[in-house]
This record gives C-alpha cells, sequence and structure tokens, in this order.
C-alpha cells in the first residue's frame, strides 16, 4: 500500500507507478503480462503513447484509432461501452483490460476457421458453397435460406464453387463500417 517499502520490480524490470501504490501482484500492467506477450504490449504501449498524446484516452476517436490500428475490429457500440465503463479517461492499464476483453471476443472468428478446417478433409481450406450452405441453414443458430442467399451475394460466393473460409470468416466478421 501506500507509504510501504519500496515496490519489487514489475513485470517491466522498472518500478511502475503503479508498482509503488499497490504491490507488484496487484499491478494491472502485472496482471495483463499473463494474457500477452512482453512484445505484444511494447506494442499496445507504443501506439497507446503515439496517438493518447495526454497520456490517456480522452476521446472516442482516439479510442477507436488506436483499437484499430491494433489490428482489432470493435464495432462503435462496443468502443461506446469501454469508454463510458471507464468514465472518459483510459489509462494505459484501463486500456490493456479492455484490450483483454475485446481479445477474447475477436477469438470467435478463430474458432470458426477451426471447425471449418475439421471438416476440410483435404487441407485445401475451401469449402464447396453447396456444403456452406449446409452447414448454415442446419447447424447452430440456424440461418433462413434468404439469409443464406444475402452472406453469399454479400461474399460473392458461387453457389457451386470453392469457398475459401479464411476469407469468407474474414468478411463475414468484420464490423459493419461506421460512419460517426
Amino acid at each position: 500500500g501506500v507509504g510501504a517499502a519500496p515496490a519489487a520490480p514489475c513485470h517491466r524490470r522498472f518500478t511502475c507507478t503503479c508498482c509503488l501504490v499497490f504491490s507488484t501482484s496487484l499491478c494491472p500492467l502485472f496482471t495483463m503480462a499473463r494474457y500477452f506477450r512482453e512484445q505484444d504490449i511494447d506494442e499496445f504501449r507504443d501506439c497507446f503513447y503515439l496517438n493518447a498524446h495526454s497520456g490517456q484516452i480522452r476521446t472516442l476517436d482516439e479510442l477507436t484509432l488506436i483499437m484499430r490500428s491494433l489490428g482489432l475490429s470493435p464495432t462503435i457500440t462496443e468502443l461506446k461501452k469501454y469508454y463510458k465503463d471507464k468514465g472518459g479517461k483510459i489509462s494505459f492499464a484501463d486500456f490493456l483490460e479492455i484490450m483483454h476483453a475485446h481479445s477474447e471476443k475477436e477469438s470467435i472468428p478463430d474458432e470458426i476457421v477451426k471447425a471449418f478446417r475439421a471438416s476440410d478433409k483435404t487441407g485445401s481450406g475451401q469449402i464447396s458453397g453447396r456444403e456452406l450452405r449446409r452447414i448454415l441453414l442446419n447447424w447452430g443458430e440456424k440461418l433462413t435460406p434468404r439469409e443464406v442467399d444475402g452472406i453469399f451475394r454479400e461474399a460473392r460466393i458461387s453457389p457451386n464453387g470453392p469457398v475459401q473460409y479464411n476469407d469468407l470468416v474474414r468478411v463475414v466478421c468484420a464490423p459493419v463500417p461506421d460512419y460517426y
């Protein structure tokens, strides 16, 4: 706690401000080190401080720019929630918490690709349009034929041709562009 003996070095091998206030094991940066590789945290830090000029994220635009620059695709609704939940001021430690929470959501496309890969007997990275239609109509949250037709149209999928499932998942899981 405050006034306690000097803190042990934090995960970055120097004493960070929060390690002076909290014990090292309670330091948010130390805690996030178990979820992200050190080089990922370094990349997040560089992007954060390059774009959060005051040392904190103070606008929704800053949060949007930083997360998307790091390759994530949060929706505007998600961004607004993260921003509001942190009271409109987001420190780097808060940002790491947001990145962790959102990264777990964005692992869903990886799970979908794994499911396609499991049914890809040849290992070609492809599935037939016919097989894709059957899966979408019959598995999980079953889609209607009209919804499947819409997906095929939007993703330019031939009903009888091969579908690169990595490309399909990237298109289907991308957020709708926002122009706010």
